[in-house]
C-alpha cells in the first residue's frame, strides 16, 4: 500500500504589493500540459494578460490567469520555513565569495591562467 502525502494548508503571504496578484499558467504547444510560470501584479484581468504575455507567454499557445487570492495552497513542507532557510543559506554564500573556503567547488585561479597578467581575446 502506498503512503499518501500529508499536506497542510499554507498561509497566504502578504507579497508586499497592494496591487492584485495573478498566477500565470502557460501551454507552449497545443498538446502540452499547462505549467505555472509565475505571477504578475495587475489591477484587472486584461492588464494581467498583457503583463503575463510579455513576461511569460510570448511563445505560448495558451495563457491562463487566476487571481492569487483564489488559489488555495497545500504543501508537505512549510514554505515559510523553507524561505527562511534559503535566506540563511544565501547569507552564508556571501561569506564564502572571498575564495578562502577550502571546499569551494571552483578554483579562483585556473592553472591555465596562473601568472598571466592580461586576457587575450580570440
Amino acid at each position: 500500500m502506498v503512503e499518501k502525502a500529508r499536506r497542510s494548508p499554507v498561509e497566504s503571504d502578504d507579497r508586499g504589493n497592494p496591487t492584485r496578484q495573478w498566477e500565470v499558467f502557460v501551454r507552449a504547444e497545443a498538446d502540452d500540459p499547462m505549467h505555472h510560470v509565475g505571477s504578475v501584479a495587475a489591477a484587472n484581468g486584461t492588464e494581467a494578460h498583457e503583463h503575463a504575455s510579455r513576461l511569460f507567454g510570448w511563445y505560448a499557445v495558451d495563457v491562463w490567469l487566476c487571481p492569487a487570492a483564489a488559489v488555495e495552497r497545500y504543501s508537505t513542507r512549510g514554505l515559510a520555513n523553507d524561505a527562511a532557510e534559503r535566506a540563511d543559506d544565501a547569507g552564508d554564500d556571501e561569506d564564502d565569495r572571498d575564495g578562502d573556503d577550502a571546499e569551494s567547488e571552483e578554483p579562483r585561479v585556473y592553472k591555465e591562467t596562473a601568472g598571466v597578467s592580461e586576457v587575450n581575446s580570440l
